[in-house]
C-alpha cells in the first residue's frame, strides 16, 4: 500500500510540474504579409508632404522563448520645409512571434524636434508579463505593441463583415494597456497617387477627449484582398488635417486584387 501511494505522489507531483510549465500559445492564420514585404507611406499635411513612413517585415535569428520570429521595423520622418524647423526621426521594431503574431521585443527610439523617447520592452508571454528595463506589469497573453498591432490587424477575418462589426484586441504602450478597437463602416472605392482601389473601411473607436473629439475625427482604409494594407488614413488634428497614404510596396504575399483600372 505504501509503495502505492509513494507512486501515486510522484505521478501528482509530476503531472503538477508539467500543467505549470504548460503555456498554451494562440495560433493565428496569416496569409497577409511574409518576410520582405515593405509599405512606403507619405504623410501629408493639407497640400504639402511633411513626412515618410516606412514599414517593412524582416527575417532574423532572434528567438522568443525558443520560437521564431518576424522583425518587424517602422520608420517615419519629416521631410523639405517641415524637417527644416521641426525635424522628426522615429524607429520602431517589434519582434513578432510568426504563429501567434505578438511580440517578443520592442524597441522605440523616438527624435522629434530634440523630445526624445527610448523605450525597451522584453514581452514575457509565457509569463503573462511585460518588462521595461524596471519592472514587471501584468499583461494578458498575446498583449500587442504599437507595431506588432500593424500586423495583427492584418490577419483579422474581414470575411463577409457587415456593418458595424468591432474588432477588438490589447496593446501595451507607455507602460499601460488600451484596448484597441475598429468598426467597419463599409466598402469603398478610393483614389490615391498610386491608383484607385476597392477597400473596406474603419474608424477606430477611442476614449473620448483622449486622442479626438469623435471616432469620425479618424478615418481609414484597408485594400479589399488578402493582403490587407492600409493605404490612407484621414485624421483631423486640431491646426487641420493630415494623411497617411501608401506610395510603394514590394515583396507582397499576394496579388494586390484590389487595385481597379483607371
Amino acid at each position: 500500500m505504501k509503495k502505492y501511494i509513494y507512486l501515486i505522489t510522484v505521478i501528482g507531483l509530476l503531472f503538477g510540474m508539467t500543467s505549470s510549465s504548460f503555456v498554451y500559445y494562440p495560433s493565428v492564420f496569416n496569409s497577409a504579409f511574409k518576410i520582405g514585404e515593405k509599405l512606403r507611406y507619405r504623410i501629408t499635411y493639407g497640400f504639402i508632404d511633411a513626412g515618410e513612413a516606412v514599414i517593412e517585415v524582416k527575417s532574423t535569428s532572434k528567438k522568443g522563448n525558443s520560437r521564431s520570429l518576424y522583425h518587424c521595423i517602422g520608420t517615419a520622418k519629416t521631410l523639405g520645409v517641415f524637417d527644416a524647423f521641426y525635424s522628426v526621426l522615429d524607429v520602431y521594431e517589434s519582434y513578432i512571434d510568426k504563429k501567434s503574431i505578438m511580440p517578443w521585443f520592442f524597441e522605440r527610439d523616438v527624435n522629434e524636434g530634440g523630445y526624445r523617447i527610448n523605450q525597451s520592452y522584453v514581452f514575457k508571454q509565457n509569463k503573462y508579463k511585460v518588462n521595461n528595463g524596471k519592472k514587471d506589469f501584468k499583461t494578458p497573453m498575446g498583449i500587442q505593441d504599437m507595431i506588432s498591432s500593424f500586423y495583427k490587424a492584418r490577419t483579422l477575418n474581414f470575411k463577409n463583415m457587415k456593418k458595424g462589426k468591432t474588432f477588438e484586441f490589447k496593446c501595451f504602450m507607455d507602460d499601460e494597456i488600451y484596448n484597441l478597437k475598429i468598426k467597419y463602416v463599409g466598402d469603398e472605392q478610393i483614389r490615391i497617387r498610386k491608383g484607385k482601389f476597392k477597400c473596406h473601411k474603419f474608424v477606430p473607436l477611442v476614449q473620448s477627449g483622449r486622442y479626438f473629439k469623435s471616432e469620425e475625427d479618424v478615418q481609414f482604409w484597408v485594400t479589399a484582398d488578402k493582403n490587407k494594407i492600409p493605404i490612407l488614413v484621414k485624421a483631423k488634428i486640431p491646426v487641420g488635417s493630415i494623411k497617411i497614404h501608401l506610395v510603394g510596396w514590394a515583396g507582397l504575399k499576394n496579388k494586390l486584387s484590389s487595385r481597379l483600372p483607371l
